[in-house]
């Protein structure tokens, strides 16, 4: 059984503070404080960094892709190519269960009037799930993408049995870039018709020059994040207008 949480976040972070996006993503692979580690990539703009680091160090970590039945096409089949490029070998595709869609959206237009209950129902719900059996897990969140990520660490505790590593916390749109220029990673074909952040068709739109990169994201709302944060190591619904308040104590939108 590993120590508590909080004392090995806290070492984790002085440990790595001053390291690579690279370095930090293998040591988490490797460190004993992590236990078990997945990556969860929404495949979206920004996800093949991440997965051409983890490709390099270790191609057979277990990789979850929240399919949330709503995405664009142009997501799914660049899944499919950068799963393929990069020799994962463990990509694991969640989604919400025929039963659940059933009794909360039998008709898919709870996103309509409803955005939080529907991120729940076919994003939060189903990663949780398939979470309980790791310690923690990567994601793509950056500290430029907004006040509710300004802060962030390498290392987060989520809740007092799971961490988050954020191996790019410290990375601008020019570090991402740069990048994937000197790989040749293939692009998100959206990125390159005004979407530098992607999620669901129905919620996401075109971000003008000038707007921050999340702006497309449920346009017109409050929310900026899925809306399921931890306090106390259990998840609590807040409303829209909290959401800002408490968004940095977890963000299960997951997803670069």
């Amino acid at each position: 059984m590993l120590p508590d949480i909080g004392p090995r976040v806290a070492g984790l972070n002085e440990r790595y503070r001053h390291h690579a996006a690279i370095s930090v993503m293998e040591k988490a692979l490797a460190d004993p404080d992590t236990g078990r580690v997945a990556m969860v990539s929404s495949f979206g703009a920004e996800s093949v960094v991440l997965l051409h680091m983890v490709s390099l160090i270790a191609p057979a970590t277990p990789v979850l892709f929240v399919d949330t039945m709503m995405l664009f096409p142009e997501t799914l089949a660049y899944q499919q190519e950068v799963a393929s490029k990069l020799g994962l070998s463990e990509i694991r595709t969640i989604r919400a269960t025929k039963a659940a869609l059933a009794i909360d959206d039998p008709d898919g237009t709870l996103h309509q009037f409803n955005t939080d209950a529907c991120c729940n129902l076919r994003k939060t719900v189903p990663l949780e799930a398939a979470l309980s059996g790791f310690d923690a897990w990567i994601t793509g969140r950056k500290r430029y993408q907004g006040s509710t990520r300004a802060d962030i660490d390498f290392f987060e505790v989520e809740t007092p049995t799971r961490m988050k590593i954020n191996p790019l916390a410290h990375w601008g749109r020019e570090d991402l870039e740069e990048y994937m220029v000197q790989n040749r990673l293939p692009r998100h074909p959206l990125v390159a018709k005004g979407y530098p952040s992607i999620g669901c068709a129905p919620c996401t739109s075109p971000v003008k020059p000038g707007e921050d990169p999340r702006a497309g994201r449920w346009r017109g709302s409050q929310k900026t994040e899925c809306g399921i944060h931890f306090i106390g190591g259990k998840m609590v619904r807040v409303k829209p207008a909290e959401a800002e308040e408490t968004a940095d104590s977890s963000d299960k939108d997951k997803v670069a």
